[in-house]
């Protein structure tokens, strides 16, 4: 979209949320994504904000589409998941559903930090995975078996455009010795409706304050009711992924991603809890296989890690176990 598409189309959409506009917009893009055009919105009186649309075709290398409805989803996850933990996810300002844009509350770096930046960066903060954890939790409890917001995110089409199909199907084709394996990983999270799901709980969706330190989630494109444990497994894997590039703090990250499993599981009903962690269990090591071989590789992986990755992950898939203790165990050794 260009900055003339964007002057025309916000300007209405500021002024249903009562937002009085004089001047001119200062309309600045900003980086960080694959699937939307995002910018920053600047008002004549200094106020900001952000504005996002998305793209029908992903900005990556392998041919990759995905319906542009999934922002009507991803702004209805962030009025849902504000009302159940107040400031986990930015303020939804106003939305133009015809032209698939959010416009949203602007957070300034100067008081949020990216948790994929930190965390490249070597700076890992123990309490940031917990607090995730039990923003995650809180959600995925409060919305455990509600057949109103079942109704509401019936987005089977879209998870299965977005992650189900490049993350597991495409990666089964890679590995056709695992593949029945994979697939039927994939084959019960789509046919899992517990839980309304975020289905991109990744360090570079996650801001961090550096007042109080409690995380606000972002990109909830992937909104769906579903397989909690999905959320779960996405957020888990990137700590693996992390360790393995950062060999130093392996201990650390896993550490961490041990103390993530723990926090969330503990918002599950105790019933439910044995299935969960199998969900998890079983789809991280596949997660782990798909962010190398997928159609979304992670950018900072050396050839040397991508190898290890797979030297990990395929064992778990073809010979998988039913808890994270054995799963973290055989990441450790």
């Amino acid at each position: 979209m260009t900055a003339d598409n964007w002057e025309t189309l916000l300007p209405p959409m500021f002024a249903a949320a009562g937002i009085a506009v004089s001047g001119p917009l200062i309309i600045e893009p900003l980086t960080g994504g694959v699937s939307s055009d995002i910018v920053r919105v600047q008002l004549s009186d200094g106020r900001d904000f952000c504005a996002k649309r998305a793209l029908s075709l992903l900005k990556v290398k392998t041919e990759w589409q995905a319906p542009v409805e999934r922002n009507h989803y991803e702004i209805a996850w962030l009025r849902r998941a504000g009302q159940i933990v107040p400031g986990a996810v930015p303020k939804v300002i106003g939305e133009d559903q015809a032209h698939g844009i959010a416009l949203l509350e602007y957070l300034p770096a100067a008081d949020y930090l990216l948790w994929k930046t930190e965390l490249l960066a070597g700076r890992a903060d123990p309490a940031v995975p917990v607090a995730v954890a039990h923003a995650l939790g809180a959600i995925h409890a409060a919305t455990l078996n509600d057949p109103e917001v079942a109704a509401e995110f019936a987005t089977d089409h879209l998870i299965d455009a977005l992650r189900l199909d490049p993350y597991l199907r495409f990666t089964a084709t890679r590995h056709p010795e695992v593949a029945d394996r994979i697939i039927g990983v994939l084959e019960v999270t789509a046919s899992t409706k517990l839980a309304l799901v975020h289905g991109d709980v990744s360090p570079k969706n996650i801001l961090v304050s550096r007042h109080d330190g409690h995380p606000v989630l972002l990109d909830a494109e992937c909104a769906w009711y579903g397989d909690p444990a999905f959320d779960a497994a996405f957020c888990l894997n990137h700590l693996v992924l992390k360790s393995i590039h950062l060999p130093m703090l392996q201990p650390m990250l896993l550490g961490q991603a041990e103390a993530f499993a723990v926090t969330w599981l503990s918002h599950l009903p105790a019933a439910l809890r044995p299935e969960m962690e199998g969900h998890v269990a079983a789809l991280l090591p596949c997660l782990m296989l798909a962010r190398v071989d997928g159609k979304s590789p992670v950018e900072y992986l050396t050839p040397a890690s991508q190898k290890r990755v797979r030297d990990l992950s395929l064992p778990l898939i073809s010979q998988p176990v039913a808890d994270l203790g054995r799963v973290f165990a055989a990441l450790r050794s």
